[in-house]
């Protein structure tokens, strides 16, 4: 976890940053947004996981041709690798959300999700739908097609399973039938009360070439995406580039493309396209009734638009937007009258925007906003009115052109700022969604905001603005934060995992935060048979922003080896909170705050472990030496200056972190030391790396080769291949009952080819293939042991497993072989 830190800050209220509020409103986004007025079409891209979609082809249908266009990922990435860190699981999914709405920023896209949880690489579609729930997340994907109104559908992957990952051939497996479904009154039809059924024209498959699958063909229908934008100075092939180096928790890192670029595709369903995607499909202001002539009118005001005074068009585009708000259909009226009120706002130089004055408020509390606007208009422009949260402040102002003007007002914090996908507990495959109607947000749709209504032309416009806190970073500059409404309290546990090795009592830290005036008690709650001591401790006093820590003894049950959960009671004001604060903080997305349940998890297990001092390489988002810590290591991290200098046979074993071959190219230069450490007595552990990017070839004495190998079912039977083996004998015992309760997988990207050198030590396979011993590796080399480990103990570890935790310990202790 990574707290975020103010240093050296203050308010600002001045111009906007790259994550203003308030949209740009340059020339080239005028310019832009006129043409997008004229086009009535919508296409929506749907895809597995934050990087599937084809961000060139997303930049080139929303900004080349405007169409409204989406993005529907199903899964929001939480089971992938981090590559910036050690978040995992649901904290991972929180980085790729704001990675994949930093992306549509750049492409001009939006961005929608189901329910569905990535709970890890899965080899086929029916493993997936059923861990999903198929008809749960179906569901899902009606709603978001009823919702946007889809012309075209287009997939990225076929449900043929070309695309290799069972989330790939399940996403299109469910676009496929929600084609359908989301068509039928009879599907679905609790939705109903909100949305109507909805019948796309056609459904296509976006096919591909990378890697080893060419699945596109000169006789599918094709689009040339590598155009040039002059307005916006690029090609789509670069715009792209900027969208997909938004992904850094995967380093996915682009480099920009110019020139031709050719887009294949497929009909799945419905009319095939001949001539142009939209074939058959109205994307004119025909589609609607009762505003005949208007595009010429818009043409006319574009024609008319002068760059030194976009002012000028501000009359006209009025009378366009009084004409729009009589459409009978609600859809296309409820979009261009946002666009065209951003429009007119962008013409007449109106900004503004709403800004809190602290970053945090407890539940109840008031929060002081200050709404700042400027208009270059003219002295005509009044603000009619302010409201938030559905109170409204009746002002009647006018606005003095080119002064800056500034409002204050006050709301209640009136529910906590909680992702509303982690509200409640998740399943492995999906999170739990308390209202149909935040299906498919990628944030909470809630969050605080002013609405101001302007009087332009003598015309109401009404604008909204989400509340942020906006500062001042000595080295970033101007910084936007979303604001945060908390528990009164919240109480971390020091760490996310307790291991009792035997019956001695543990301290339990525990780090408290008020975020108002506060009172009450702390206590913890754990099974029968723990003792905890003291039962609670009161506190008093407390002002907003007090921190401190409580101490308290836990001593285990007199029971067999067990996994149970510890949770913090906090009484405050004389209610009770059990919440935890995390915060998440990368200066390429927002802070993240979340409030996740505030326990940690007891394991008692019979774990012996003989050595103490562990050096450890770091890899990629890994949290095993925080783990390796909690069961009494001293575990130091090694840098090149401690590898080509240091004396490591101080070292009981070495370990280097997931993908360190793949992120560390120092490690070209740093082998011959590990080498040379293991032949003079040392013990060598390498966990798992990708086989793609490896920055040498011989990661250990003798050959043997990382492949694209995996047992993704956690429950996977384990066969011991070497009974005798050192790893499984000391200094614990492994028997097959250490491998119950895994998460995830099993283990990943196996080695083959193994030189005879090596011992296989275990053998597992997924349902219906063939065993596989490349899990775990061993050789004895010179005096010591080197160990190649595919074994995904970067999960199990941090997540308490038992067994993974004496396993990790037997590959970490080397019996004496001389």
């Amino acid at each position: 976890m990574r707290l975020y830190k103010i240093v050296c800050v203050f308010l600002l209220l001045t111009s906007a940053a790259w994550a203003q509020t308030a949209p740009r409103a340059g020339i080239a986004d005028i310019k832009q947004a006129f043409k997008k007025l004229n086009v009535l079409g919508s296409v929506l891209y749907v895809a597995a996981h934050p990087d599937d979609e084809n961000t060139r082809l997303l930049a080139y249908l929303a900004q080349e041709k405007h169409y409204r266009t989406g993005y529907l990922s199903l899964t929001r990435g939480d089971g992938g690798q981090n590559l910036i860190g050690n978040e995992q699981s649901e904290l991972l999914g929180l980085i790729r959300t704001q990675e994949l709405l930093a992306a549509r920023r750049m492409d001009g896209a939006e961005q929608f999700f189901s329910r569905a949880n990535d709970f890890g690489f899965s080899k086929g579609p029916d493993e997936t739908l059923k861990i999903w729930d198929r008809e749960e997340v179906l569901g899902d994907v009606v709603w978001v097609i009823r919702r946007f109104k889809p012309d075209v559908i287009i997939c990225r992957f076929p449900t043929t399973g070309e695309g290799g990952h069972g989330h790939h051939t399940s996403s299109a497996i469910l676009a496929q039938e929600a084609f359908t479904a989301a068509a039928d009154p009879k599907r679905f039809p609790e939705q109903l009360a909100y949305v109507q059924p909805w019948q796309a024209k056609r459904l296509l498959w976006n096919t591909f070439n990378f890697g080893a699958a060419n699945t596109t063909a000169a006789d599918q229908f094709k689009i040339d995406v590598g155009v040039y934008n002059s307005l916006l100075g690029k090609g789509y092939g670069e715009i792209a580039a900027e969208s997909r180096s938004n992904h850094k928790s995967q380093g996915f890192g682009s480099a920009r493309q110019r020139g031709e670029a050719i887009e294949y595709f497929k009909t799945i369903l419905g009319d095939a396209p001949h001539t142009d995607l939209m074939d058959g499909i109205t994307t004119t202001w025909k589609r609607v009734s009762g505003v005949e002539g208007i595009d010429a009118n818009i043409q006319i005001i574009n024609k008319e638009f002068d760059e030194n005074a976009p002012e000028k068009s501000v009359p006209a585009l009025v009378k366009v937007l009084a004409r729009v708000e009589k459409i009978s259909g609600s859809y296309w009226r409820e979009q261009k009258t946002k666009e065209l009120k951003n429009l007119i706002a962008a013409c007449a130089g109106l900004w503004f925007e709403a800004y809190s004055t602290e970053a945090s408020y407890a539940l109840g509390d008031s929060i002081s906003i200050r709404s700042q606007i400027i208009n270059r208009y003219s002295n005509r422009v009044k603000i009619n009115s302010i409201s938030i949260a559905g109170t409204t402040q009746t002002l009647a102002t006018v606005v003095p052109a080119n002064q800056l003007q500034t409002f204050d007002s006050k709301t209640i914090a009136g529910k906590l700022t909680q992702p509303y996908w982690l509200e409640m507990p998740r399943s492995l495959g999906s999170y739990h969604i308390a209202s149909q109607q935040l299906v498919g947000n990628p944030e909470n749709p809630d969050l605080p905001k002013v609405e101001v209504e302007f009087i332009v032309e003598g015309k109401p416009i009404r604008l909204e603005r989400r509340i942020v806190y906006k500062y001042v970073d000595p080295v970033r500059g101007e910084v936007y934060r979303p604001i945060e409404i908390a528990p009164p309290v919240t109480a971390n546990i020091d760490n996310p995992v307790y291991i009792f090795k035997d019956n001695q009592p543990q301290n339990i830290l525990v780090k408290i935060k008020s975020f108002t005036q506060a009172a009450g008690s702390i206590a913890l709650r754990a099974p029968a048979g723990w003792k905890i001591s003291p039962e609670k401790i009161n506190f008093t006093g407390k002002k907003k922003g007090d921190e401190w820590t409580e101490s308290f003894a836990i001593t285990p049950a007199e029971t067999q080896p067990k996994t149970d959960v510890l949770q913090v009671v906090t009484t405050c004001n004389g209610k009770d909170y059990s919440m935890a604060l995390q915060r998440i903080s990368y200066e390429h997305i927002p802070v993240i705050t979340l409030f996740p349940p505030a326990q940690a998890k007891l394991v008692k297990l019979d774990l012996q472990t003989p050595g103490k001092n562990i050096g450890y390489i770091a890899g990629a988002g890994d949290m095993v030496p925080d783990a390796l810590r909690q069961v009494g290591y001293k575990v130091t991290l090694l840098h090149e200056e401690d590898m080509m200098k240091g004396d490591l046979s101080s070292y009981d074993a070495i370990v280097t972190g997931v993908r360190a071959y793949n992120i560390n190219d120092r490690l070209i230069v740093e082998q011959p030391r590990l080498m040379e450490y293991v032949k003079n007595g040392g013990n060598l552990v390498i966990q798992y790396n990708n086989n793609a990017g490896l920055v040498l070839n011989n990661i250990g004495p003798y050959p043997f080769k990382v492949v694209n190998q995996r047992v993704t079912d956690e429950n996977a039977k384990v066969t011991i291949l070497e009974p005798k083996s050192a790893l499984l004998n000391y200094p614990n015992k492994i028997t097959g009952n250490d491998f119950d309760g895994w998460v995830q997988e099993r283990g990943l990207y196996f080695v083959s080819g193994a030189d005879a050198q090596y011992q296989a030590v275990l053998q597992m396979n997924d349902p219906g293939e063939t065993p596989n011993a490349g899990s775990l590796i061993t050789t004895n080399y010179g005096k010591g042991r080197f160990t190649y480990t595919s074994l995904s103990f970067f999960r199990q570890l941090p997540a308490g497993v038992p067994g993974a935790f004496r396993l990790f310990v037997n590959l970490l202790s080397k019996p004496n072989i001389n």
